[in-house]
């Protein structure tokens, strides 16, 4: 364990204490996002948004939406192993 740890986790809880956890998570899902989705979704998403574990993903694209449907449940892994907790339980597809 490095010295790093209890100081991460301690800003982690002071972060939830304040209401700010969901909106830093946000930040970091739409910087990760296109790294995970590749350039076609990410240039056919229109908005992300992100509530209560939520992600919220709008497409413009009818088969894209389908396409994404199919994979969300991997996606949701993918997300939580890049940002190494438990953030995303579900994707909606708007």
């Amino acid at each position: 364990m490095s010295k790093e740890s209890p100081l991460k986790q301690t800003i982690d809880k002071l972060l939830r204490a304040y209401g700010y956890q969901d909106q830093l998570d946000e930040i970091e899902l739409i910087k990760i996002y296109e790294g995970l989705v590749g350039k076609m979704f990410a240039n056919h998403t229109q908005k992300i948004g992100f509530k209560n574990k939520i992600l919220y993903v709008k497409l413009d694209s009818a088969s894209l939406k389908q396409e994404l449907s199919y994979v969300k449940e991997g996606l949701v892994e993918k997300i939580n192993r890049e940002l190494g907790r438990r953030v995303v339980d579900k994707i909606v597809i708007k």
